[in-house]
């Protein structure tokens, strides 16, 4: 999906019933279709959610092979010596741009063809090679890394190579080698994640052979500069058993085509030199070949797309969290008040702990997500949306607590730093260019209610033939039986505990039996919120966000356990892996406890109720003494 992404307008339909119920179903239908019906591979993170805990699945840790990690190592280090002499993050910041050398040297080097494999001219690289070179760049400028991921992570060449023709491959994939950058065109000024609302539209030319596209996209990340994009549009409807079924078609358009406009290039507060745009379609020729995967799977193409594509968040939230732990640490301790350096003030040593600790956690989830995508054995749509979400919400906690410590000097500017002589650590920079993390490839809230759906799935299949009035009886009666023969052996098994000790690991066996226990109470509470609101299930938004963050947070703690216990079997003789997992473990299980709490004791009626009134203009009157900003009411 486009990089910056809108809330969509039905997350909050079942308050204030903003869409008619014929527009929520269609949301919903599109939704769902979009889904992949086949038979999954077996998850690890699915498995948590279902109160099974398989640690066998993720320890020891997965390895990189080594002549894997020699291709990696040798780009790298290609790649920074050259951004390192000719890229100033902070000059980008300011005039919101990557200079056009850089760029082309990009393209020279084949960091455009990252993904691209081999066969294709591109550099084939593995999805835990692709990440390191994103964290790194990252780390250094966040508007570079977003230049090359979002071209990488989201357009042509990932959803090309998953589901183009081999024509289609032919033809694009060599582009990149060449330095072609691409882009992703899904978001509208007015649409956001509500596909039914879509406006784009592509018609079928009388004589068949190309389509006219007429619409407009929004933060098209990439779109002021890219060469090709994947742009998604309405295309004409089927109808099954008498009801329309509106199609979403994806197609590759060269951004050369008549009839193709550069409207706007966007601003925000952060990433000056990305190249968002609002694109502008009048009559644009698509030749029919140009369909990606086939008419109507544009949004499974963005759905499945994006599931590999959210990696590179964690990878860049590592890059930025691992930043922001050199700066803590080299200022706490060198930065002296009142007779001692800062960070050996308690105040001082709460925050470099957290940064520490937490910074490890996100690279051990970065890195195993990563790692199981190059195994390709497991499905990770869970893991990656877990991953997204933790690393995204722990980075902005980190960058928070690093401008804390810093002070003034970390509100003030890098170059400003630099102008009077100080050391010019980015925190300012890093907090602006972070903070869209949590917004863009999904919000944290979508990623919540997103992976709700997917904890739910499993007892909904199980479910859904019972309650369809289109099941018949003796179907009826055989789901029920199949119903009935799982919960008889599941339900038991989520009541009774029969965590195991894990005393091989050592002082960290503790924190493997905290999560399987806490696994089965999480799976216990998910399906009794499911018999208790049933339908009303999908309000309670506030409810399963924090059924979801347990989820995450078991998830962490397995990735970050895994990663120390495995680092330190290969090193025995250093401990410091098993410090930081074990602090990070500790912070974790104090929130997992609060969140279960927070599902019997919690103000969510009064916030509703409350909220409801001040969209009803009923505290008006709280913002008077202001100068008004907008238009009038």
């Amino acid at each position: 999906m486009s990089q910056i992404e809108k809330e969509p307008e039905g997350t909050d339909d079942a308050l204030f019933d903003q869409t008619s119920s014929k527009e929520k179903r269609e949301a919903l239908e599109i939704t769902e279709a979009a889904r992949d019906r086949e038979a999954r591979r077996d998850s690890f993170a699915g498995q948590l959610l279902m109160g099974s805990f398989k640690p066998n699945m993720i320890y020891p840790f997965p390895q990189q092979d080594e002549e894997d990690r020699k291709i990696g190592d040798e780009f790298i280090a290609q790649l920074m010596p050259f951004l390192l002499e000719n890229l100033d993050p902070e000059e980008v910041d300011a005039t919101r741009t990557i200079p056009e050398k850089v760029i082309k040297e990009l393209g020279r080097l084949g960091a455009f063809a990252m993904k691209v494999p081999k066969q294709y001219g591109g550099l084939g690289f593995s999805q835990t090679n692709y990440n390191r070179v994103i964290q790194k760049v990252a780390s250094y400028c966040g508007a570079t890394a977003v230049l090359l991921s979002a071209h990488q992570s989201i357009g042509v060449p990932q959803p090309l190579r998953l589901y183009g023709t081999e024509e289609q491959k032919q033809k694009y994939l060599p582009r990149f080698r060449e330095g072609w950058v691409s882009a992703f065109a899904l978001t509208e000024p007015d649409v956001g994640s509500d596909p039914a609302q879509m406006s784009a539209e592509a018609k079928l030319a009388e004589d068949g052979s190309h389509y006219i596209l007429n619409g407009t996209k929004l933060w098209c990340t990439n779109g002021a500069l890219a060469n090709i994009i994947v742009v998604m549009a309405k295309t004409p409807s089927k109808f099954e058993n008498g009801r329309e079924k509106k199609q979403i078609t994806a197609f590759i358009l060269e951004m050369n085509t008549p009839g193709v406009e550069l409207t706007h290039r966007c601003e925000f507060m952060g990433l000056g030199g990305i190249y968002n745009a609002l694109l502008t379609f009048r009559n644009v020729k698509i030749p029919k070949e140009n369909i990606i995967w086939e008419e109507g799977r544009g949004l499974a193409l963005a759905l499945g797309t994006i599931n590999v594509g959210r990696l590179t968040l964690p990878a860049a939230s590592a890059g930025a969290a691992k930043q922001c732990l050199s700066i803590a640490r080299r200022w706490g301790a060198n930065r002296v008040q009142w007779g001692m350096p800062i960070g050996l003030h308690e105040a001082g040593k709460e925050k470099i702990a957290y940064i520490a600790a937490t910074t490890f956690a996100i690279d051990a989830v970065s890195q195993l997500t990563s790692f199981l995508a190059d195994q390709g054995k497991y499905d990770i749509r869970i893991e990656a949306a877990m991953s997204k979400l933790f690393c995204t919400e722990a980075l902005w906690k980190i960058v928070d607590l690093t401008m804390q410590l810093r002070g003034g000097r970390g509100y003030e500017k890098g170059r400003s730093l630099k102008a009077r002589g100080e050391v010019p650590y980015p925190v300012e920079r890093i907090m602006r260019d972070c903070r869209i993390n949590l917004i863009l490839e999904g919000t944290s809230e979508i990623m919540r209610l997103f992976l709700a759906r997917e904890a739910i799935d499993p007892h909904l299949k199980l479910a859904m033939p019972l309650l369809s009035k289109k099941t018949s009886f003796s179907q009826k009666l055989k789901a029920f039986g199949k119903a009935f023969s799982f919960y008889i052996r599941w339900y038991p098994s989520q009541i009774f505990d029969t965590s195991k000790s894990y005393k091989d690991l050592g002082e960290l066996g503790k924190h493997f039996h905290f999560i399987e226990s806490n696994a089965h109470k999480l799976a216990k509470e998910i399906f009794s919120a499911m018999v208790k609101y049933k339908q009303g299930l999908e309000r309670k938004q506030l409810h399963l966000a924090r059924l979801m963050e347990i989820g995450t947070e078991l998830f962490a703690m397995s990735a970050t356990v895994s990663y120390a216990a495995t680092l330190k079997k290969n090193k025995p003789e250093d401990s410091s892996p098993v410090l930081l997992a074990d602090a990070f473990c500790q912070l974790a299980k104090r929130r997992i406890k609060g969140y279960f709490r927070a599902l019997t004791d919690n103000d969510d009626r009064i916030g509703d109720k409350l909220a409801e009134k001040v969209l009803n203009k009923e505290f008006r009157w709280l913002e008077e003494g202001i100068t008004w900003m907008g238009p009038d009411e």
